[in-house]
């Protein structure tokens, strides 16, 4: 049971990931664990013990009656019990546990809408997947609001970041472009499958730092994350976009 001390619950303190289990099986479990020690080697908490961390996620699967069909599995990490303020007590001791829900797999294209609320490139948050994502609730509220199905995020020097809860890709120019992660972006599991994907096919990759101009000049724009893969983008601001036969194949490639 979670504190109300829990400095998760308090602050923000803390790490997540978001697998897809398929038919009960993990994807991309070492990628997801390596990614959270990377966290806590930024933030200063220690790592979790990845036997720990693949049997609690297993656990919620069955618990939650998910052995078969498509489940987002979230594994949590907090930084446990604290005090009131800011400073952790001088020897932390996390919290870690996960829980599994059904996750079925989206439907058509997907419609962005460019949000008011601006990553904020220059913390280090904005590449981490902290327990922290106002930010991120607030811009696809936007969206929604405004008819979309996700918000495309900029940063605070206009650049072209990520969306509320995926990395975004585009083609132009016979190339694969992306945001750099220092526009304040996730590196995300999916994000370096389709990267690779792409080098096996010989289509150069940039990681680029670009306005939403670059965007108006795509041949074809996509999303991915853990849970969709790889997800077409149909339209922007309500302005439909091109489509492009390459983000089926690559698609098809990452699952």
């Amino acid at each position: 049971m979670i504190g109300l001390d829990d400095r998760g619950l308090t602050l923000g303190d803390g790490l997540f990931e978001t697998l897809l289990a398929l038919d009960g099986a993990l994807q991309a479990a070492p990628e997801h664990l390596a990614r959270m020690v990377q966290g806590c080697a930024v933030i200063g908490l220690p790592p979790p013990d990845p036997d720990q961390a693949l049997s609690l996620m297993q656990a919620a699967i069955t618990t939650a009656g998910l052995q078969s069909g498509r489940a987002a599995v979230r594994l949590t990490l907090t930084a446990g019990p604290g005090g009131r303020g800011l400073e952790r007590p001088p020897t932390p001791v996390p919290r870690l546990f996960a829980t599994a829900a059904p996750s079925p797999l989206a439907e058509g294209p997907a419609r962005l809408a460019v949000s008011a609320v601006r990553r904020n490139a220059g913390s280090p948050a904005s590449r981490l997947k902290t327990l922290s994502y106002l930010d991120n609730v607030l811009a696809r509220r936007q969206a929604r609001a405004a008819g979309a199905d996700e918000a495309l995020m900029l940063n605070g020097a206009g650049e072209v970041a990520c969306a509320s809860a995926a990395n975004l890709f585009w083609l132009q120019d016979g190339r694969l472009h992306t945001p750099a992660l220092d526009c304040g972006v996730l590196a995300g599991v999916t994000r370096a499958k389709v990267m690779a994907a792409a080098g096996r096919r010989g289509l150069a990759v940039v990681e680029a730092h670009a306005g939403l101009e670059a965007l108006a000049a795509a041949e074809g724009l996509f999303l991915t994350n853990s849970l969709i893969g790889v997800r077409p983008v149909a339209s922007l601001d309500g302005r439909p976009l091109a489509a492009a036969d390459l983000v089926a194949l690559l698609r098809g490639e990452v699952g």
